[in-house]
């Protein structure tokens, strides 16, 4: 038994090598691989130069703070050079009711359109897009503190959700306007 786990190593070391050939033969170079000098990629260097504006409301908040470690990571923001505005909301319907029509389960749909600007006047749009996280939140009967928490949970985690896939938009629009594909 001890000579088969050597065996899948060298086996899953030798799949994994024929992936990243494949991969690399067709063209396909990751987002936010460095430069052969070791230092960050074109996506990530711009954006650490995005100032993520203000976002109302608790959720905007949590959002807010989702985008700035998604962007800056451990760097931290650099010479601003773009605005980054976001709208978002939180939308919830019940899918799962009572008799007496109370929701014992409330599905939430987050849903962020952004704008990406120029910093520096007259604040040219350079992109925009949107993102969409779908998550549910179950309603405790009497227990209010606890459907508090949990809310605040979710609330959270769709922020988390939304700031990924807008830092995954913006870090494709940067590798591909740096001219690589």
């Amino acid at each position: 038994m001890t000579a088969s786990v050597p065996r899948r190593r060298f086996l899953q070391q030798g799949l994994a090598f024929g992936a990243v050939s494949v991969l690399g033969g067709c063209g396909f170079h990751p987002v936010y691989m460095p430069t052969a000098s070791g230092k960050a990629g074109p996506a990530a260097r711009e954006m650490a130069t995005v100032e993520v504006a203000r976002i109302p409301d608790r959720p905007g908040q949590l959002l807010r703070q989702a985008l700035q470690q998604t962007l800056h990571g451990a760097t931290g923001l650099e010479a601003p050079r773009y605005m980054l505005a976001v709208n978002y909301s939180i939308a919830g319907e019940g899918i799962a009711i009572y008799a007496n029509s109370t929701p014992t389960r409330i599905r939430l749909i987050g849903h962020a359109d952004w704008t990406l600007a120029s910093a520096a006047a007259p604040h040219a749009v350079v992109t925009r897009g949107s993102a969409r996280a779908f998550d549910a939140v179950n309603m405790f009967d009497q227990q209010y503190f606890a459907a508090d928490l949990e809310s605040e949970a979710e609330q959270r985690r769709m922020a988390r959700q939304i700031a990924e896939q807008i830092g995954q938009q913006l870090a494709v629009f940067f590798r591909k306007r740096a001219g690589m594909s």
